[in-house]
């Protein structure tokens, strides 16, 4: 994340939520397969095995994407209905976990002066039962999700409404951090200064580099530390 001379300053941190703050451990995936057999596409079937392999190459992007991509559009918004309620169901039975140091990241970012906005390709009603389930209502000065913006990742339109929303002069201000390719799409298309990927989620180095990420990390722990260093130089 080079610096230059006059440049202004990191105003707003867009972060990922399922595998950038958020442990997946493969939940979504478990989800997907139960929408995909309501659909009478039953697991270990080559056409299961197929959709599954699509849903992993587009991890990030609005689920409802994904399942209209894959089904007829009747099908397709039943799936996407089904994914939520197992998800949800899954949660509430194994539990959902931040990825370790998320929560001190996203403080170290506000500490630095910068705002927060999580997104997420899941529907606002999913959104909100994994932030009240680790606490983390008001954590963030603003969580989006595609219902909120219009469309999900890899389209712009989640970071540009957090821009407009928490009144950002310049999406230049902006770092985008997410696990995926549609995460790292969405924040070149976007326009925004730096967009770093975390090795804790979806895809790996080689992908979210050739989706144009200007950074690759660890984990969401490492970030704090980029912002520090991409400081403007007086």
């Amino acid at each position: 994340m080079a610096t230059k001379c006059g440049q202004q300053p990191l105003r707003l941190a867009v972060l990922d939520m399922a595998g950038t703050t958020i442990a997946d451990d493969g939940l979504v995936e478990r989800a997907f397969a139960e929408a995909f057999a309501s659909q009478g596409v039953p697991a270990g079937s080559p056409a299961h095995d197929a959709m599954m392999e699509r849903a992993r190459l587009t991890m990030g992007t609005a689920r409802i994407s994904v399942f209209n991509d894959l089904l007829p559009r009747d099908q397709a918004a039943r799936a996407n209905s089904m994914f939520e309620s197992a998800y949800d169901r899954i949660i509430a039975e194994s539990g959902v976990a931040a990825v370790a140091g998320a929560e001190t990241a996203i403080g170290e970012l506000r500490d630095a002066g910068m705002q927060v906005c999580l997104t997420t390709g899941f529907a606002r009603r999913t959104q909100n039962r994994i932030l009240e389930s680790l606490g983390w209502m008001g954590l963030a000065d603003l969580s989006l999700c595609p219902d909120d913006a219009g469309r999900g990742r890899p389209f712009p339109d989640m970071i540009l409404t957090a821009v407009l929303a928490l009144d950002l002069p310049d999406v230049r201000e902006v770092l985008v951090v997410g696990d995926s390719s549609a995460d790292m799409l969405a924040g070149r298309r976007a326009g925004s200064r730096a967009v770093v990927g975390v090795l804790t989620g979806a895809h790996r180095e080689d992908a979210l580099r050739a989706a144009g990420a200007d950074d690759v990390v660890p984990s969401i722990r490492e970030v704090p530390a980029l912002v520090r260093a991409a400081a403007p130089v007086s």
